[in-house]
């Protein structure tokens, strides 16, 4: 670091930059194949509805985050034009060609997908209610402001990007050892790999791990966690003491790195045993910002002086440095957060979703139950749960066939697999789920399209009925004898066959 310039940190501008442009394209990919058959015109959850309903009084309307289509009509044509938009600045931004041109247009690139996306997810109820929506909007808000090659990045940005690594790791520590007490005592991976919501294709194999194994991942996520993003404030603390930045041994930036490779370990492991969409990626990508490995960076004449300021233009310096005295006023709420006991998980403190509380897991689920949606075209078949009539609809993601290996969709988010991980947590009786039992008794082509198998070709089933099943991953030698990936065993009928036009609201 140079004093308000980050000189030392072009490459992490460009991890940074490309990184999260690739995550936005995820996202813009992800609602463009998903939000309508969910959140469109003819929804399980119709955002018109929710637009409607805060058009409805000043107070309804300041509660809704900000959207664009709070001011233009929701359409599906719209949300298409929008996601199309975002998916061709994003690749923009991936391959750099905005960054090629002054500071100004990589920032308005980058201020454009956290707007749209706003828009998309500030409609998306409770299919965006994940904190890696709030993480993706923070990310692309502070990557407006990193710059472009015609200068260094500033120091304050940078920094900023150090305190997302801290509120995201050291929030997510927190929130465990103030949580369940299988973090404390070690026993929390020993069902984590079995019981988390969508598992990829290695998670039996970490499950089936020995203890001692478990319990060493436990320590190194508490070390990673509580310790290391701390650690990336060393070039910080390099700045002020005198000869550490200096010689062949630059220590405040090694050490800093070394913290960035150890969240960054942690996060890759997580990336091998599971499907968190894209939050161990955006962690990977936002990490990166403490790896300090100096680019090809333009050198400014000091004549020029005082329209640059350390390399950076006297309109950019003012602009950035905005934005970190922002950014401490927005994070007082979330420092105290921190350092709660009342800690908040996943929490934003104002509208715009900037300093925001993160956190995961403060508990592990010790049982798998899952939902199993099942349909027949016999409008009276046997009521026996285990009749043969009845046959199963396939999730893309979520665990069902039991000889199906789960795959790996991160950072794709599936969002209506995950939801259904939610359904025996308490949340059985949502609206959306009795929708979508109604589209599957209609057919509905969209909602079919979000499901790996129907079990019925395109044509209407009779009834449909919900089951709720206990899952674990099977041993190797239940692996051995019978090719199964899951046991499971019956647990009973969670909602009682229901033909079209029956009343599913109970």
């Amino acid at each position: 670091m140079d004093g308000f310039a980050a000189v030392d940190f072009g490459f992490a501008r460009e991890v940074l930059q490309r990184g999260i442009a690739a995550l936005y394209l995820v996202a813009f990919v992800s609602t463009l194949n998903q939000f309508r058959a969910l959140l469109g015109e003819h929804g399980l959850l119709p955002a018109s509805e929710l637009l409607a309903w805060a058009g409805s009084s000043p107070r309804a309307r300041r509660l809704l985050r900000p959207t664009l289509f709070l001011r233009a009509r929701y359409t599906d044509r719209r949300l298409v034009a929008l996601c199309v938009a975002g998916i061709v600045v994003s690749a923009a931004l991936i391959a750099g060609v905005p960054q090629l041109a002054p500071s100004w247009a990589p920032m308005m690139c980058f201020l454009l997908l956290w707007l749209g996306y706003m828009s998309i997810s500030s409609i998306g109820q409770t299919f965006y209610g994940f904190g890696w929506e709030m993480l993706l909007l923070e990310a692309g808000f502070l990557a407006a402001f990193l710059g472009s090659a015609s200068e260094p990045p500033p120091t304050v940005v940078i920094v900023l990007f150090w305190w997302l690594v801290i509120r995201l790791e050291f929030g997510a520590g927190m929130i465990k050892i103030r949580g369940g007490r299988e973090w404390r005592d070690l026993t929390a991976l020993m069902y984590h790999h079995e019981t988390q919501p969508m598992p990829g294709p290695f998670s039996r194999q970490a499950h089936l791990l020995p203890p001692w194994f478990h319990r060493l991942e436990v320590v190194g996520n508490h070390v990673a966690q509580l310790g290391a993003p701390w650690l990336l404030l060393a070039p910080i603390l390099g700045l002020w003491i005198p000869g550490a930045s200096t010689g062949s041994a630059n220590w405040p930036a090694i050490i800093g790195a070394v913290g960035a490779g150890m969240v960054i370990a942690t996060q890759l492991w997580l990336v091998v045993t599971g499907n968190f969409a894209w939050l161990n990626w955006a962690t990977v990508v936002i990490a990166f910002s403490a790896i300090g490995i100096p680019l090809g960076m333009p050198h400014r004449a000091e004549t020029a002086l005082p329209w640059v300021i350390d390399g950076l233009s006297l309109p950019w310096f003012v602009v950035t440095s905005a934005v970190g005295v922002l950014y401490l006023w927005l994070s007082v709420p979330a420092v105290r957060n921190l350092f709660s006991r009342s800690q908040a998980m996943n929490a934003s403190f104002n509208r715009w979703q900037l300093a925001n509380a993160y956190g995961a897991f403060g508990t592990v689920t010790k049982e798998r139950i899952e939902i199993v949606v099942e349909g027949t075209l016999l409008p009276d078949a046997d009521p026996d749960p285990l009749a043969g009539e009845w046959r199963e609809y396939g999730f893309k993601g979520k665990p069902g066939d039991l000889h199906r290996i789960p795959g790996q969709f991160a950072p794709y988010h599936l969002r209506l697999d995950w939801l259904m991980w939610f359904l025996p947590l308490g949340r059985m009786y949502e609206d959306w789920f009795a929708m979508l039992l109604v589209r599957l008794l209609e057919a509905d082509a969209p909602t079919l399209r979000l499901l790996r198998h129907d079990p019925f070709g395109g044509a209407r089933p009779a009834q449909v009925r919900a089951v709720a099943y206990r899952y674990r991953f099977a041993t190797r030698a239940q692996y051995g004898e019978s090719g199964q990936v899951w046991i499971r065993d019956r647990r009973r009928v969670v909602v009682r066959p229901l033909s079209l036009g029956d009343d599913v609201s109970n």
